[in-house]
């Protein structure tokens, strides 16, 4: 059972984690981050085997972890609120042409990122051209373009 407590308390700690880390933390990786990923990884596996190496023990982590990761997925189905904790919501940093300075600070987000992925995901080239731009949940930049563009 030390096993499974010692899984629930990682699972949990790392998502704190990785929720206050923000979207855009996942969205897109350097090799810095990588790096770190993979050093996160050692360390939570030590941190939930213990001194136990065994692979009945592995099975029993990865059943707990698999299985928090489905509680987790049908309370988000079930419950709006919780889906919106676990989550997040999209925030949007350009509102009707206008850079939201604040909601780009904290998601760290510059107008040239969200002038790049106007680029690529809708052929425009300058800001202006931009209805609305939000972080999504999973850290992307979604455009709207203005009518006429």
């Amino acid at each position: 059972m030390e096993s499974v407590i010692r899984g629930v308390i990682v699972y949990t700690f790392l998502f704190l984690i990785f929720r206050i880390a923000g979207k855009r933390t996942l969205a897109q990786t350097s090799p810095f981050e990588l790096i770190l990923l993979l050093i996160i990884s050692e360390t939570t596996q030590q941190a939930m085997v213990d001194s136990d190496h065994s692979i009945t023990n592995a099975f029993l982590l990865i059943m707990t972890l698999v299985g928090l990761s489905i509680v987790l997925s049908v309370i988000k189905h079930h419950s709006r609120t919780a889906s919106r904790w676990l989550e997040g919501l999209p925030v949007l940093v350009l509102r009707d042409g206008a850079w939201d300075k604040e909601a780009g600070d904290r998601t760290r987000v510059d107008p040239s990122e969200v002038v790049a992925a106007a680029r690529s995901k809708q052929g425009l080239e300058r800001l202006d051209e931009v209805k609305h731009a939000a972080i999504e949940n999973d850290g992307t930049i979604s455009v709207v373009p203005r009518k006429g563009h």
